[in-house]
């Protein structure tokens, strides 16, 4: 792989409501860019190509074309290439991907990577439909009211019908999230308060959404922002040499997979019926990137930063990953190997579920996560020894699954 570095990067605070301060998707937008442009100590004119992630400005807002909005921010940053990338809740890392093939080509050194959406300028009923656009329209999730939450209930079903799921374990990861939410200075749940029962089955602390899926199994309608700033090994180096620092305490991206599905969920069981796993194409997924990174198992990792839009989402991703057998996610979890101080911990950030789910942001917050712990600059969720993490980053119904590993070579 050709490297590519991490030179900084920003993240809005995912508990503000802009809609309500009177704000909209711009000034998120600049708000990010203008972070991670401090954070990596360049000048904004250094910045040579912009790629944004976004899902569904366009029903939320109004909004498209928000690639335009590079040039707002910086006036210098007129006449860039820029491009706006959509795979559902896998945009940002799309953006992230084109961003590395620009540098990987040669053609530029510096790109600013934007994801950005949001979220709570409407209901929570016109939300869920808007976010219903990952699915195929006309076809599934029709005899419902919230569509993803009817999407992965059918998910836990067939987990159910393979293995047998172990309810309390999808209990636990939502637990464990919003604990891990609570020390993140940018959660948004970080100062929820949660009843004695609110991890349970009560009908009334932690209700049923749809089928199997109940208020604390789902991630957040959340509004925000994240940016990174990536370079080419060269600009690494000016910039290691320009602001006093080693190119191997920079973090870099040391290894990637992309792999897609049949858009509609029946299609992807269908495909898999009798295999080991329920989407094999995750597993293929993450064999690329660890391939591509020189590491021979998912355990030589020091965590994940992974996709829980619900709990069913990160108790397939354990599995998936090689954590642990086919079927036996609930192993990880209920023997504590998931928590922050685990031996594989899974979102110290609090993922989805605690820190919030501004769609198009996603997968960029996800990497600036990352970057953020192999330096040991995440704030109070700093886990210990983290040198290399990973992230996972999914689309619709397992459509688009991406995964990026991220480390420093010191």
């Amino acid at each position: 792989m050709t490297s590519i570095y991490i030179l900084g990067g920003a993240q809005t605070d995912f508990a503000r409501n802009w809609a309500r301060e009177g704000l909209g998707i711009y000034d998120m937008f600049e708000e990010a860019l203008h972070g991670a442009v401090r954070d990596a100590s360049i000048e904004p004119c250094q910045i040579q190509v912009g790629h944004v992630g976004n899902f569904v400005g366009d029903l939320f807002c109004g909004q498209g074309q928000l690639n335009g909005f590079f040039a707002e921010v910086y006036p210098e940053l007129t006449g860039i290439p820029t491009a706006r990338h959509e795979a559902a809740c896998a945009s940002g890392t799309m953006a992230i991907l084109a961003a590395m093939r620009d540098i990987e080509a040669g053609h530029y050194q510096v790109a600013a990577v934007v994801g950005v959406e949001l979220m709570r300028n409407v209901d929570g009923r016109t939300g869920a439909e808007h976010l219903g656009a990952a699915a195929w329209a006309g076809r599934e999730a029709l005899d419902c009211t919230y569509p993803w939450p009817h999407m992965f209930d059918q998910v836990i079903r067939e987990y159910d019908a393979r293995y047998g799921i172990h309810g309390d374990a999808l209990l636990r990861i939502a637990e464990i999230n919003f604990s891990n939410a609570r020390t993140n200075p940018r959660a948004q749940s970080r100062s929820w308060q949660f009843p004695e029962g609110s991890f349970s089955c009560n009908d009334e602390l932690n209700p049923v959404i749809e089928g199997r899926v109940r208020r604390q199994d789902c991630g957040q309608i959340t509004d925000g922002a994240a940016c990174v700033i990536l370079a080419g090994e060269s600009a690494a180096r000016e910039h290691a040499e320009r602001t006093g620092t080693s190119l191997a305490n920079i973090p870099r991206i040391k290894g990637w997979g992309h792999r897609s599905a049949p858009l509609s969920l029946a299609s992807k069981l269908q495909r898999s019926a009798g295999a080991p796993l329920i989407f094999p194409h995750v597993r293929d997924m993450f064999n690329d990137a660890l391939r591509r990174a020189g590491i021979g198992a998912v355990t030589e990792l020091d965590g994940l930063e992974t996709h829980d839009c619900f709990s069913i989402t990160e108790y397939m991703v354990i599995d998936h990953s090689g954590l642990t057998a086919p079927g036996e996610s609930w192993k990880a979890v209920m023997d504590g190997r998931i928590t922050r101080d685990g031996d594989f911990p899974i979102n110290p950030s609090g993922g989805l579920i605690g820190l919030g789910h501004p769609v198009g942001a996603t997968g960029v917050r996800m990497a600036l996560d990352c970057a953020r712990q192999v330096t040991g600059r995440a704030d109070g969720y700093q886990l210990a020894n983290a040198r290399t993490l990973a992230t996972f980053n999914l689309g619709g119904s397992a459509t688009t699954c991406s995964s990026l590993i991220i480390g420093c070579d010191q």
